[in-house]
């Protein structure tokens, strides 16, 4: 399998239309400020938990990428489909994307590294890199076991729709003020916290393990992310679905996971086998 990401990112051409959907959904989220309710909040944090915690952290990345437990196939599809709520792209985008970041980590064909500037590694990858991620054909090289799924490649061709429903429901129970919330405000936060993933935890944080990237472990993205900030653990062991490895590194997604293992829903749990000693080391 190929890791040249030359055929899928153009570093000097802008994606305009991925530019202009961002900007209308920041001027989304600054007028969601001005329209506050209670309810708006709770429905925005829940969505937040949902797209985020259910589908990116649970599903796209720990399950659908790197495989670290199994779960029923509806269950699976369903954590997809929560995935495309943060508009982070289809399943087959997503997960060939950090494939190759694990390939090529902090080295060139990385398409986010912070050695190519924080500014890109945070956003300027999908302002003017990111300019095939609906080609699924092309994708599909780097996540074949995805693509041989038809569900997967319909999912990553209208990853649009499930937000798009999602968007009419809200405005229909709850207007202007719940579409701004639970959709502008909700995904550019969702959005910034995932990118930090890509930017800050290859910059700041605690390196536990002297893996060959410059990934780092980091609290308050970890909080932000559900467990995806503990990044240095989860480089080291990518293939654990546990990525805080101590009682002190809060890692949601896992007990959610551990919880799901419990009533064997969850099976064929990866974890990393670390010592206690490997596990306070902290690397040079």
């Amino acid at each position: 399998m190929t890791t040249d990401f030359s055929d899928m990112y153009d570093r000097e051409s802008m994606n305009w239309t991925t530019t202009v959907v961002l900007v209308l959904l920041h001027v989304g989220a600054v007028a969601a400020l001005f329209m506050f309710s209670w309810q708006a909040l709770a429905v925005s944090a829940f969505l937040y938990w949902i797209a985020v915690g259910l589908g990116i952290s649970m599903g796209y990345h720990r399950l659908h990428t790197h495989r670290s437990y199994k779960v029923p196939v509806g269950l699976e599809y369903f954590l997809a489909v929560c995935g495309t709520l943060t508009l982070e792209g289809g399943p087959i985008f997503w997960v060939a994307t950090h494939r190759i970041h694990h390939q090529k980590a902090d080295r060139p064909g990385d398409p986010h590294s912070p050695r190519d500037g924080g500014w890109w590694a945070h956003i300027g990858w999908i302002l003017f890199g990111e300019t095939k991620h609906n080609n699924t054909r092309l994708m599909s090289k780097y996540a074949p076991d995805l693509a041989k799924d038809r569900f997967y490649i319909w999912l990553n061709n209208y990853h649009w729709l499930p937000i798009l429903v999602l968007g009419i429901v809200l405005f229909a129970f709850g207007g202007l003020p719940m579409l701004l919330w639970g959709t502008c405000l909700r995904v550019v936060v969702g959005l910034h916290a995932t990118w930090l993933v890509n930017s800050a935890t290859h910059m700041w944080g605690r390196r536990r393990f002297a893996t060959r990237d410059d990934s780092r472990n980091n609290w308050w993205v970890a909080l932000l992310t559900f467990g995806e900030g503990w990044h240095n653990n989860h480089h080291a062991h990518p293939t654990s679905a546990r990525h805080g490895l101590t009682w002190y590194e809060f890692d949601h997604s896992w007990i959610l996971i551990n919880i799901l293992k419990f009533f064997r829903i969850a099976k064929f749990v990866r974890v990393a086998k670390v010592t206690s000693a490997l596990a306070e080391r902290e690397a040079a």
